[in-house]
Parts: structure tokens; C-alpha cells; sequence
């Protein structure tokens, strides 16, 4: 069976949902947005939770990597599973499944506050298209 159209995935999900944030940046998107555009949307849209991450929670924020050489995404959405004295570690949806989603954050990298994302949100937010890679 063919997988479903993003439209036809959205037409499917009830119009008003109130504990759901971000769904109507989703049935919103056209597909020219900007991944900045879209970021500084979600941050308008989601609460900030300050500056340390809770494990098991999920997180967005800006990131600014200052190791040379790597590839980073500036716009994480990250399930968080360790919090340490230099940062965070936490696993970036992002990047897909395997063992490279799992990253490293440190605190001084971290630019701004997190925003926490329910676990209600994350199939919504997994749908918008974020992300912005970047190269060192």
C-alpha cells in the first residue's frame, strides 16, 4: 500500500486540538518556508522552559556548534537523556534512527533558552521541515 500524502495525512487529524501547539504551523505550510521562518514560528509557539533540560523530556532550541569540520543542525529537536556539568546529551530526531542521532549539546553551543515539546507534539513537529544543517 502506497504511503499517504502529507495533505492526505493532515486531512485525516482533527482541525482543533488546544493541547497541541504546533499543529496549526503544520496545516499551515505551503512548503517554500525557511527553516528560520519555521524556528522562529515554533519559538513564538511553544513556552520557553528555561536553560536546563530535564532527561526524557524533548527539547528545541538554536545551536551554534563550535567544533570545525562537523556537521551540526542549528534547529535540534532533541529527547534529552543526560544532563552533565559541560551540557547535554540527547538524542536529535532530525538525524533519523541509528546511532548518530544521538549528540552531544554544550551549554555555551546552546544559543538562547530550550522549549519543551509534549510528547503529543513530537509526530507534528517531526513534520515540519526545521531542521537546518550546517557545516563547520
Amino acid at each position: 500500500m502506497p504511503r499517504k500524502t502529507l495533505k492526505e495525512r493532515r486531512s485525516n487529524r482533527p482541525t482543533e486540538d488546544n493541547s497541541n501547539r504546533v499543529r496549526n504551523i503544520l496545516q499551515r505550510l505551503v512548503g517554500n518556508e525557511s527553516p528560520d521562518d519555521l524556528m522562529l514560528e515554533i519559538m513564538d509557539t511553544l513556552t520557553v522552559s528555561g536553560f536546563i533540560p530535564n532527561p526524557g523530556n524533548i527539547y528545541t532550541f538554536m545551536y551554534s556548534a563550535k567544533t570545525t569540520q562537523i556537521t551540526y543542525d542549528q534547529h535540534p529537536l532533541v529527547l534529552v537523556s543526560d544532563v552533565f556539568q559541560w551540557g547535554f546529551r540527547g538524542r536529535n530526531f532530525h538525524w533519523g534512527y541509528d546511532d548518530s542521532a544521538t549528540r552531544n549539546y554544550n551549554w555555551d553551543e546552546v544559543v538562547g533558552q530550550l522549549y519543551e515539546v509534549s510528547a503529543g507534539e513530537l509526530s507534528d513537529m517531526r513534520e515540519i521541515p526545521f531542521a537546518k544543517f550546517l557545516s563547520k
